[in-house]
């Protein structure tokens, strides 16, 4: 799908879904096996810990967290990211994470649990990539020690 064509279904009010690339959303996002449900964004309601999909000027298409907003003014961050971008016009806010599709199962960002971890990860942002390295390594580690028992 061309990016032209995603801004464009979702400025006709459609819903999209999509895979999206790269890691700076993980763990939310595992490249190649989740994917995004975006609908078009209403500007005047996105806040805090919503996921958004935007337009870099001149740019790609990212889809990163809102981290605060300063009126019109939007600072985002990407999950596995402590780098703040910032600050985005509302112009170049396309569309809202309304949900995940992950295994075949559809996870709706209204979900309690969903709100309550994405505070938390909020709240953890300087230690983000601590935290997924170390969530990524222990991983490593059980799917060897796994291995091992199967022989």
């Amino acid at each position: 799908m061309d990016k032209q064509d995603i801004e464009k279904l979702l400025a006709e009010g459609r819903i999209i879904q999509f895979k999206p690339q790269g890691y700076s959303m993980y763990p939310l996002f595992v490249p190649g096996r989740d994917e995004a449900i975006v609908a078009p964004a209403e500007v005047s309601k996105l806040r805090r810990g919503d996921v958004v999909l935007y337009r870099r000027d001149g740019s790609i298409l990212v889809l990163h967290r809102i981290w605060k907003r300063k009126g019109d003014q939007f600072y985002l961050v990407g999950d596995n990211q402590t780098e703040i971008e910032g600050p985005l016009r509302p112009d170049q806010m396309k569309g809202i994470l309304i949900g995940l599709r992950r295994n075949g199962r559809h996870i709706s960002t209204k979900n309690v649990i969903y709100r309550t971890l994405l505070n938390i990860w909020l709240f953890l942002r300087p230690l983000r990539p601590a935290i997924s390295g170390v969530a990524a390594a222990a991983k490593r580690m059980f799917k060897v020690l796994f291995y091992f028992r199967r022989e």
